[in-house]
């Protein structure tokens, strides 16, 4: 299987600074790699409602009444696209010390996906490498330490890899790209191969 990236957008703007980073560090892979971007802003997702019963939750769209534009085919094209990416990149700004409110919602829906009947969602993602880039307007990159701990402890708990974040520092629209420290990882961040992730309490 030959590696496919699904970059997943989850700013509130357009172009915005993580964006900018997250397209710096994609044209480093070679030109064999698929690519898919995916804008939470452009193609929302409906909040996720954990509406657990017996036989699991139903594929989003298996009714047949996907409507073009709407959540629910979003949710859909999203789940084909998650399962179809050895490698799924995370790129969203540093809201509040977290991952911003359409990301967290893309993550919640996992939950959904993993008692959905056919598609092996845990099975599927493991062994696949999870990514991150996100930026923050502050000179201490320790803020970001949630942001990280949530994309590491999600790759865990599905046995996938975790390849870590690229961080870059920005405000005001661009600014990343006067950060030189984040350009020069951005060309090599997605070299070799990411490790195991592992829960804080593995490596205690």
């Amino acid at each position: 299987m030959g590696r496919r990236f699904l970059f997943v957008l989850g700013s509130s703007r357009t172009e915005g600074n993580t964006e900018l980073l997250a397209r710096r560090a994609a044209e480093q892979l070679p030109a064999d790699v698929e690519q898919e971007w995916f804008s939470l802003l452009e193609r929302p997702l409906a909040d996720f409602e954990d509406r657990r019963h017996p036989g699991g939750r139903p594929r989003p769209g298996a009714d047949g009444t996907l409507a073009d534009g709407g959540t629910e085919a979003n949710a859909a094209a999203l789940l084909d696209a998650t399962l179809a990416a050895t490698d799924i990149v995370i790129a969203s700004p540093l809201y509040w010390y977290s991952v911003s409110g359409p990301t967290k919602r893309y993550l919640d829906h996992w939950s959904g996906w993993l008692r959905t009947p056919g598609i092996d969602f845990r099975a599927t993602l493991a062994g696949r490498t999870l990514w991150g880039v996100t930026a923050l307007a502050d000179a201490e990159p320790v803020v970001a330490d949630p942001l990280i701990g949530t994309l590491n402890n999600a790759a865990a708990y599905l046995k996938m890899r975790f390849g870590g974040v690229l961080l870059g520092n920005g405000s005001d629209r661009g600014d990343v790209l006067k950060d030189t420290a984040a350009l020069t990882h951005a060309k090599t961040f997605f070299a070799g191969e990411a490790p195991l992730a592992r829960f804080p309490s593995e490596d205690a």
